[in-house]
């Protein structure tokens, strides 16, 4: 039947930056969807999250790492395998974001985001990829790019940079994993009602500008990731390589 395809039943996923926002709901989803879940998170706690894919009768993991430094890749790796017993899934959704005109943005502003949003990403998805193909069942990579993989944006350029290096990471990964049966793809999520947002809901003349655009008429919420979330963890994405799903309200295409 074509929705058993759709089924995680009993395979293991680790989303990173899982406490909250759609880090938290896409974990939810593939917690429903039968995945025992592997929960990273640096600051913020993950114990509501846990809690709720526990009552679903799932097991549950929580790994704090701070994913600025690649040094936390094996511990993450190594816990979650010890403690669930391998790996099928992983969603890199962790990201940060600055904000400051491009005449004012530091160093530091650049280094921070580009360490979370791409150099920890890369090292952890190789880092899972040995895995999966030492398990020899193949798996899936799903990473979060973001509307700013396709667009420039303003006020954002290690963001718009490092999401843009997202998307063609999840190509060159798809390409060179695709022959162990591992697909890779992404989720470039438009403007979701989350804490990374806020500054522009709080604008009311950029939240008008934005809401004027999307043909949904709405921000996304995020339990509007989860269905394309499990779609790309489950046996009915198994042809589908190197491609950024647009999930935006119809932002694209305007």
């Amino acid at each position: 039947m074509i929705l058993d395809q759709f089924k995680l039943d009993d395979q293991v996923a680790i989303v990173t930056g899982s406490a909250a926002g759609l880090g938290q709901g896409i974990a939810l989803g593939l917690a429903e969807a039968g995945a025992d879940v592997a929960l990273v998170q640096h600051v913020r706690d993950a114990s509501e999250t846990r809690k709720r894919i526990e009552e679903l009768g799932r097991r549950c993991v929580t790994i704090r790492a701070d994913l600025s430094d690649k040094g936390c890749v094996p511990r993450i790796v190594d816990t979650t395998v010890k403690e669930l017993g391998g790996i099928d899934i992983l969603f890199n959704n962790a990201g940060i974001i600055r904000r400051a005109p491009i005449i004012e943005f530091t160093e530091k502003d650049w280094d921070d985001v580009m360490n979370v949003n791409v150099r920890t990403l890369f090292f952890l998805s190789q880092a899972v990829g040995k895995v999966l193909i030492e398990q020899g069942r193949g798996g899936k990579i799903i990473n979060i790019a973001s509307m700013l993989s396709f667009q420039g944006g303003i006020l954002v350029p290690s963001y718009t940079a490092s999401k843009s290096a997202v998307m063609g990471l999840t190509r060159l990964l798809a390409n060179e994993l695709g022959a162990h049966d591992i697909n890779v793809n992404a989720i470039a999520p438009g403007y979701m009602a989350t804490e990374n947002t806020r500054p522009l809901r709080e604008d009311p003349a950029r939240n008008k500008a934005i809401l004027d655009r999307i043909p949904a008429g709405r921000w996304g919420t995020p339990q509007d990731l989860q269905g394309a979330a499990v779609f790309l963890a489950s046996a009915a994405s198994q042809y589908m390589q190197g491609y950024t799903l647009a999930v935006d309200g119809g932002w694209l295409a305007r």
